[in-house]
């Protein structure tokens, strides 16, 4: 008899991990279906307990909790760019959670195609069992470069950044996205949206003496937006301008090498913000009051 107890308790572990994983409903969805290459593809995983008792899902350094698996057009399985990890998350009974993952974090994303993308939820204490969330699909476009610019990295001798302005027509809007490249390997550093654009006034770039990139776009037909970015990729400062008094605001380099934007009305949004509350205030008034 002794000789069996450990097969039964075997037996009820597998029971239990298998019925915590019936009990779990799981689901994906992506923030959008067209991305421009390089830029961060979001899915958010949604996981519901059911199993009537607190779970808690976390890796114990031989496998992770959650997984993906993205495939390509042809059925080729995207690989993963080293070892993923995904911290804990604790999931009282009844409760639904939802955990938001960069996809382009954790897998070479980095071509233009078509692709699905399925994750994988293990419940507590199986590497090998677990629950399949629906497939959802995606694809990446190259964008068309507009402007591109190389140059070097300040304080880092003989390394290059190349600056790309890509314009990408996503979800039937044109839009405007900044890319910086290692210079060396070609490979994305950051590449992110800067915003809608109107195509009727052509977007201007330029580098400043730090090496940083400035962009300008005509975001609405009155306002443009003015970008400040370094060689990582980071936003140093974002303004927007409204038209001047003889023209639209340009991109101006100085002597120095400095760059400032002319003739412009910076548009200052904190004002705008207090004085549309004054006049909701006002309408709010009830008619009849003096």
């Amino acid at each position: 008899m002794a000789d069996h107890i450990p097969k039964i308790i075997a037996a009820i572990t597998l029971l239990c991990i298998g019925h915590a994983e019936a009990q779990l409903a799981a689901s994906l969805k992506i923030t959008k279906k067209q991305y421009l290459a390089g830029e961060p593809v979001l899915a958010v995983v949604t996981v519901t307990n059911h199993a009537g008792r607190e779970l808690v899902f976390q890796s114990d350094g031989r496998f992770q909790w959650l997984d993906f698996s993205i495939k390509t057009s042809n059925g080729t399985t995207v690989n993963p760019r080293g070892r993923k990890i995904f911290g804990p998350m604790k999931i009282g009974a009844g409760q639904t959670l939802a955990r938001e993952v960069d996809l382009t974090q954790h897998f070479q994303l980095t071509e233009p195609g078509n692709f699905s993308a399925v994750a994988v939820i293990h419940p507590p204490g199986s590497a090998t069992e677990g629950t399949s969330t629906n497939r959802v699909f995606f694809s990446q476009s190259p964008g068309r470069p507009y402007w591109t610019q190389k140059v070097g990295i300040p304080g880092r001798n003989g390394q290059t950044r190349e600056f790309r302005i890509l314009n990408f027509s996503g979800d039937s809007k044109s839009q405007l996205y900044a890319q910086v490249r290692d210079g060396r390997t070609g490979e994305s550093v950051r590449t992110f949206l800067l915003g809608d654009t109107l195509m009727l006034r052509k977007p201007s770039a330029t580098i400043d003496r730090n090496q940083r990139l400035h962009v300008m776009f005509l975001t609405t037909p009155t306002m443009w937006a003015h970008y400040e970015i370094d060689t990582d990729g980071r936003v140093a400062s974002r303004q927007i301008h409204q038209r001047g008094a003889v023209g639209d605001p340009q991109l101006i380099t100085m002597g120095d090498g400095s760059v400032r934007v002319g003739n412009s009305i910076p548009y200052d949004l904190k004002a705008a913000a207090e004085a549309r509350k004054k006049t909701r205030k006002a309408s709010d008034r009830p008619s009849g009051t003096y």
